[in-house]
């Protein structure tokens, strides 16, 4: 552990190697997966509620535009479930020794995955206040919980590494 990559924790996966760097590559995987293991549970949740929703009485009262939101709502929380369990698959399935590839890939499906969920819970939200209100107020609710959202995840993590730097 010569290289000072080594001790950074910011650096990428793809820049450490697979064999002199085995034991960092192998605390970041596990602490990712340890991360997605909350996430998927929620995720599942969310993705077997839409499941169930059509089934319920008032589902038909739904609009079309309404019915298309529920529906890419739908396939977004398949998508982020996908996403959040490759790095699992990778893990049990992947190529053992290129711990490195494994990581790099497994970070890109979880930030694919959030990607998804984020838009599959604009989208349910979306269905649910178009039904509850009219008029400008769905917009405004789903802009604010959008300005939100994009605030806690994108923002802020930006913001805490800009600040680590310092």
């Amino acid at each position: 552990m010569s290289r000072d990559l080594r001790h950074d924790a910011e650096a990428g996966a793809s820049s450490l190697d697979d064999e002199a760097d085995r034991a960092e590559l192998r605390d970041r995987y596990y602490g990712l997966l340890q991360e997605l293991r909350v996430v998927v549970t929620g995720v599942q949740v969310l993705l077997a509620f839409l499941l169930t929703v059509p089934f319920a009485q008032r589902f038909a009262e739904l609009n079309e535009s309404e019915q298309g939101w529920f529906g890419a709502a739908l396939v977004c929380a398949t998508c982020s479930v996908i996403a959040f369990v490759t790095p699992t698959a990778m893990h049990r399935f992947g190529k053992r020794t290129a711990r490195g590839e494994r990581l790099a890939l497994s970070i890109v499906m979880t930030r694919v995955g959030l990607f998804f969920l984020g838009l599959a819970m604009l989208l349910s939200f979306a269905v649910v206040v178009d039904f509850l209100y009219h008029g400008i107020v769905p917009a405004l609710l789903v802009a604010s919980v959008s300005v939100v959202m994009v605030g806690a995840w994108v923002v802020l993590p930006f913001a805490t590494r800009l600040l680590d730097r310092d």
